[in-house]
């Protein structure tokens, strides 16, 4: 995983007619869900499904049911086979879980452990700190029946920042924020993009491909934001060290390095 994957697009696993549409659809990375997205009749012809259209020459991610659930260990057969670039475990919890995920896995393939219930967010650094552990994943929806809250807003600011610390302090990738629900509102999503960057998240997962480009975009530097960096970071380059002004703003090094980390960034823009 790169720094530059900033869309997942969620696929349901018992939809193969589905499966090539969300690979063309732009998305950085595809998860093929046995979870949520599948009812618990099809969950078997969803695996089936999965493991026929599996390819090296397509790689995706697989969201399995969960650790405490009787489907984990059926999913994880499915999770080991090429074509799968990582697992997505849901409803993570504890270190034991990711532990258990990758003695199974083959040594190439990390895991995206899914905080979406409490003790999951409270747990949020033990879990980023686990083997394997490419990146966290914040799971709104979930939690807000967890825990009783109701909003996605202000409301889980604090579970947002939370995991967001946690994996800044682990070394991880940004994390990934949840899901956008309200598919006929595009301000909304952009505004939920817009939320999460600022928060300090890296990407979001998509459950439509008409989010990929928004969520794509949104998690790129703006032209104003570059057009800033370059002017603070050629002020730099010839003032050499110490504080510079900088239409009329004081700019020191850890200035400079914002800077510069947003130039990197816009280096993946199209």
């Amino acid at each position: 995983m790169t720094a530059a994957v900033r869309s997942f697009l969620f696929v349901p696993g018992d939809r193969p007619d589905r499966f090539p549409k969300a690979w063309s659809s732009g998305a950085d990375a595809v998860i093929l869900d046995l979870e949520d997205g599948v009812s618990d009749d099809r969950k078997l012809f969803a695996r089936e499904a999965i493991s026929a259209w599996l390819s090296v020459e397509h790689p995706v991610y697989v969201r399995v049911n969960g650790y405490r659930t009787d489907r984990f260990a059926a999913d994880l057969a499915v999770a080991v086979r090429p074509g799968v670039r990582g697992v997505v475990l849901p409803k993570a919890e504890t270190r034991g879980e990711i532990e258990a995920v990758v003695r199974v896995l083959p040594s190439s393939i990390g895991v995206v452990p899914l905080l979406e219930t409490v003790l999951g967010v409270i747990d949020a650094r033990e879990l980023a700190d686990a083997p394997r552990v490419e990146r966290l994943a914040f799971g709104n929806i979930d939690l807000q029946i967890d825990a009783g809250i109701q909003g996605d807003g202000d409301e889980l600011l604090y579970a947002r920042s939370r995991v967001v610390l946690a994996s800044r302090a682990a070394g991880l990738l940004p994390p990934v924020d949840g899901v956008t629900t309200d598919l006929d509102n595009p301000e909304r999503l952009v505004a939920d993009v817009d939320r999460a960057r600022r928060l300090g998240f890296g990407g979001k997962l998509c459950i439509h491909p008409r989010q990929v480009a928004t969520v794509n975009n949104g998690f790129l530097p703006t032209e104003r934001e570059i057009a800033w960096a370059r002017k603070v970071v050629e002020a730099a380059r010839h003032a050499g060290t110490g504080a510079i002004r900088v239409d009329g703003e004081m700019v020191d090094l850890p200035v400079v390095r914002r800077a510069e980390g947003i130039l990197d960034r816009a280096q993946t823009k199209q």
